[in-house]
């Protein structure tokens, strides 16, 4: 210990470790982290690279590296082509009902189910559930139940008359993959509301009610306010998603009919794997990982900024 007043009330630090000891502190901290940087390096960082090299040749995925430098040829070829402008068409639309359907839907249940009622906890484990399915599950599921002729859909809708292509249909194509999506993915929504709203002092609350707002009124100045951090994270991610999205459209729909249900994850596939296209291909997956990097960085700096500088101040506070 070393001191650095001297008297009764002297302020004792601890010695410094010896430098061996911190070296071998830092050579088993490296240890620990080699496995896992080795894999992200390998399963992460290589392939991008790779995709970003192949992205500016003319390249089938055959015969070794590529030669056929083509330079921005590529992604010339790309913002040109009346596909791509499809899938962000596409992309606008599913993020869109996504923010204004899709996770209001999932904010008022878990408004619901933080109420007490009879069987609450098996509601909870219900309306999870679909999440816990792999998208390749459910999308074989929903294409045999929105199947035009047998589909369960058509046959308990044909009794009012109100059958539908459903998946054949370019009209109703994109509806149908939402309603899938929805089916699927408020679970996982519902739940990060549903720890964000308990994390709201019951105080609060109960506060705004003996002053004699009524439950709306808490809702909208009391519980909404204090889930602004909950639901930003939920957009990030639900946009994030969707630009992503493959499975479900890959087995529902294949993109069809005629590209009316493509993104470009699929658009990417189709090009790279079916007609081995595989450096304009990566072009598409560099476009990909650009916007999803731009959004990611755009929202940190604009929507969520306040929260990480909370979250800076409070570990700086216990610290």
């Amino acid at each position: 210990m070393t001191t650095l007043a001297k008297g009764p009330e002297a302020l004792r630090l601890p010695a410094p470790a010896p430098a061996p000891r911190r070296r071998g502190r830092w050579v088993s901290i490296a240890l620990f982290l080699l496995p896992a940087l080795v894999l992200f390096l390998m399963l992460v960082v290589a392939p991008m690279l790779v995709a970003l090299y192949a992205s500016v040749f003319r390249w089938n995925g055959f015969g070794g590296l590529p030669t056929d430098f083509i330079g921005a040829d590529n992604f010339t070829r790309l913002f040109r082509s009346e596909i791509f402008a499809q899938d962000m068409g596409h992309l606008l639309v599913l993020v869109a009902l996504s923010v204004c359907v899709q996770l209001p839907f999932s904010l008022a249940v878990a408004m619901l189910l933080n109420q007490r009622m009879r069987g609450r906890a098996l509601y909870r484990v219900l309306f999870f559930a679909p999440y816990v399915l792999s998208e390749v599950i459910t999308g074989v599921l929903f294409s045999l139940i929105l199947a035009p002729e047998s589909g369960l859909a058509n046959r308990l809708l044909a009794v009012v008359g109100l059958e539908s292509e459903w998946l054949a249909d370019p009209g109703t194509v994109m509806p149908s993959i939402f309603l899938v999506m929805t089916w699927k993915y408020f679970g996982f929504h519902m739940m990060i509301y549903l720890a964000g709203r308990q994390n709201i002092p019951n105080e609060l609350i109960e506060a705004a009610q003996i002053d004699g707002a009524t439950g709306w009124r808490t809702f909208r100045h009391v519980t909404l306010p204090l889930l602004g951090p909950t639901i930003r994270i939920s957009v990030f991610l639900s946009v994030i998603y969707t630009i992503q999205l493959f499975d479900l459209v890959w087995i529902l729909t294949g993109g069809g009919p005629s590209h009316s249900s493509e993104t470009m994850a699929v658009t990417m596939m189709d090009w790279g794997f079916k007609r081995s296209q595989v450096g304009y291909a990566s072009a598409i997956s560099v476009v990909m990982f650009a916007l999803s990097l731009v959004f990611a960085l755009v929202y940190q700096r604009f929507v969520m900024r306040r929260d990480l500088e909370g979250a800076m101040t409070s570990q700086g506070g216990r610290s």
